[in-house]
């Protein structure tokens, strides 16, 4: 039981490590105007506009992509359940 709590606490240790690292990447485009920079963790870090800041068209496209991630992970919840695979 004990190496099972010591496996799991590994693997969310791993999985802590990896999001941090892709939270370090990040690629910039830019065209006609428009400047975005996107993070390994498929976040939007930054859209500019003519120079312009546009905080709230990033807040809102990454509100938008978690809305999209809570409702993955429900759904995969439920499919590991209808498995019998544990939840983590």
């Amino acid at each position: 039981m004990f190496d099972k709590i010591k496996e799991l606490n590994k693997f969310k240790q791993a999985q802590s490590k990896i999001k941090k690292q892709m939270e370090e990447i990040s690629a910039t485009r830019e065209k006609d105007g428009i400047k975005i920079v996107v993070r390994g963790d498929k976040k939007i870090q930054k859209i500019e506009v003519d120079g312009e800041d546009q905080k709230e068209l990033k807040d809102l496209i990454n509100d938008t992509f978690s809305d999209v991630d809570k409702k993955l992970q429900k759904q995969m919840r439920g499919q590991l359940q209808d498995l019998g695979l544990p939840d983590f």
